[in-house]
């Protein structure tokens, strides 16, 4: 119904019910204007709305994509070499490149693995505890915990791994070591997200399996966690690169060899993050530049198929409607 339909409707109104307009009072005109307005401030409001939303949404991708565009054209030249993925490091100088990055990728993906071989079980255990079972000043206590090593600064983890493992137990810095450091960062990004997935499994799949005679540990793991797979799997890979660009807790705990090392109990070992600030030292060369882009590719690169291989695993692994 269009606006001048509306408007002789309802002078039509006003004339049929034999109202009387009293001299200087509101005419039916004025009364289509204020039935006009809530309509014309809505659409002001969604407008303003509308221009707010995108103006945040391209503050945010234009440093994103300006990052990702620098580190792809200073670093796709030594990553698109066979020498960068299958040698490790030589010396550097004017004339050569210095190798490849096989052994930092090695160690990298090493420490990684044994980080999520120790977080993830702890991590969603806790997290199924808080939802499912924790009651009382256990749970609160938990909970605090938690949120306290969510605010922990990774140098700070760092030097407590060092004063336990290195000046308490005499042991020598190692990959192990590093990835120690790396569970107390990890652990809280789990915790917290697998709990707030658990959260959303609707209380009525636990009450129908409860009727049914199913036990509850039965019930939380045919059910409640197979019904929040996806969004764990989404939580721990979020933990995981997050402690795979960490470089405070491996320069303090496993520092940076241009060897290969492979055993994560025996010595330095190389990893991205300190490859980058090792070649950072040797800046004034481009070759050292070039590598020290090159490095933080590979990183971007390996963090992207890591989600890509966790999106895959959620989806075919997730409770199909």
């Amino acid at each position: 119904m269009s606006l001048t339909t509306t408007r002789d409707q309802a002078r039509d109104d006003g004339a049929t019910n034999g109202l009387v307009t009293p001299p200087g009072g509101p005419t039916a005109d004025d009364a289509v204007h204020q039935m006009d307005n809530p309509h014309r401030a809505r659409s002001i409001k969604d407008a303003f709305a509308r221009v707010v939303m995108w103006s945040a949404f391209f503050v945010a991708v234009v440093p994103l994509v300006w990052i990702l565009w620098t580190v792809i054209s200073r670093g796709i030249h030594m990553v698109t070499t066979s020498t960068w993925w299958t040698a490790n490091q030589r010396n550097i100088n004017s004339d050569d490149f210095g190798g490849g990055a096989r052994h930092a990728i090695e160690g990298t993906l090493l420490q990684a693995g044994m980080t999520a071989l120790i977080s993830i079980p702890i991590g969603v255990l806790t997290a199924v505890y808080l939802v499912e079972y924790g009651r009382g000043r256990l749970a609160r206590a938990i909970s605090f915990m938690v949120d306290i090593l969510s605010g922990v600064p990774s140098i700070v983890a760092a030097l407590f791994i060092y004063a336990v493992w290195v000046t308490t137990f005499g042991i020598d810095r190692n990959g192990f070591a590093v990835s120690l450091s790396l569970v107390l960062l990890m652990i809280p990004t789990v915790v917290r997200s697998t709990e707030e997935m658990l959260k959303l499994v609707p209380n009525e799949l636990r009450e129908a399996s409860y009727a049914l005679g199913v036990p509850k540990w039965v019930t939380i793991v045919r059910i409640v966690l197979r019904t929040a797979f996806s969004g764990i799997v989404t939580g721990i890979l979020l933990g995981l690169a997050r402690v795979m660009g960490e470089t405070a807790p491996l320069l303090i705990l496993g520092p940076y060899t241009k060897n290969f090392q492979r055993n994560l109990f025996e010595g330095n070992m190389a990893t991205l993050p300190t490859m980058i600030n090792q070649d950072r030292n040797d800046f004034a060369l481009a070759t050292a530049a070039e590598r020290m882009w090159g490095a933080a590719l590979t990183l971007i690169v390996l963090v992207l198929l890591l989600n890509i291989i966790g999106r895959v695993i959620a989806h075919f692994g997730s409770v199909k409607k």
